[in-house]
C-alpha cells in the first residue's frame, strides 16, 4: 500500500516543471469606481497568464501586492479556488489570457497624495509582486512573480 502511494505521488510530481513553465504579467492597471463618500477607489487590475508548456493548467489563486510609483498601496488577490476545476479558466499549450481582480484602495490606508494621484490617473508606473498557483489535475505549484507596467 505504501509503494502505491509513493507511486501515485511520484506521478503526480510529473506535472510540476511545466506548472513551473507558467508566465504571469501585470497588464493593465485602471480605475474602475471611486466612491467619494468612503473615501476610496476600485481598480481594476489585469495580469495575463501565459502557458508555454504542453500542459493544460488552470489559475486557482494570485495573491499581489500593488505599488504605484514605487509607493506600497496594498494588498489584492485574484481567487478562483471555491469554483470547480472544471469551471475555471484553462490554460492550453501556448494560450494567453487575461486575468482580472478587483483591487481595494482606501484612502485611509495610503498618503493622501499617493491616493489622489491614482483617482486621478496620474501614475507613471504600476508594478505587483506575489505568487501565483498553478493547478493540473494532478498538481499544483507555487510560484513567486514580479511585474510592472
Amino acid at each position: 500500500m505504501l509503494g502505491l502511494m509513493g507511486g501515485i505521488i511520484w506521478y503526480a510530481s510529473l506535472d510540476n516543471p511545466q506548472l513551473e513553465q507558467a508566465q504571469i504579467e501585470l497588464f493593465n492597471v485602471e480605475v474602475f469606481s471611486v466612491n467619494k463618500v468612503e473615501n476610496s477607489a476600485k481598480l481594476t487590475v489585469t495580469f495575463l497568464v501565459k502557458n508555454p508548456s504542453e500542459k493544460t493548467f488552470t489559475v486557482p489563486l494570485i495573491n499581489y501586492k500593488l505599488f504605484a510609483d514605487g509607493k506600497l498601496l496594498g494588498s489584492g488577490q485574484y481567487s478562483t479556488e471555491d469554483v470547480a476545476m472544471p469551471g475555471r479558466a484553462l490554460f492550453t499549450s501556448g494560450s494567453e489570457v487575461p486575468l482580472d481582480s478587483i483591487f481595494q484602495l482606501n484612502k485611509s490606508e495610503i498618503s493622501s497624495e499617493s491616493y489622489q494621484a491614482v483617482i486621478d490617473e496620474k501614475i507613471t508606473s504600476f508594478r505587483v509582486e506575489g505568487m501565483m498557483m498553478t493547478e493540473s489535475a494532478w498538481s499544483v505549484v507555487e510560484k513567486e512573480f514580479e511585474s510592472s507596467t
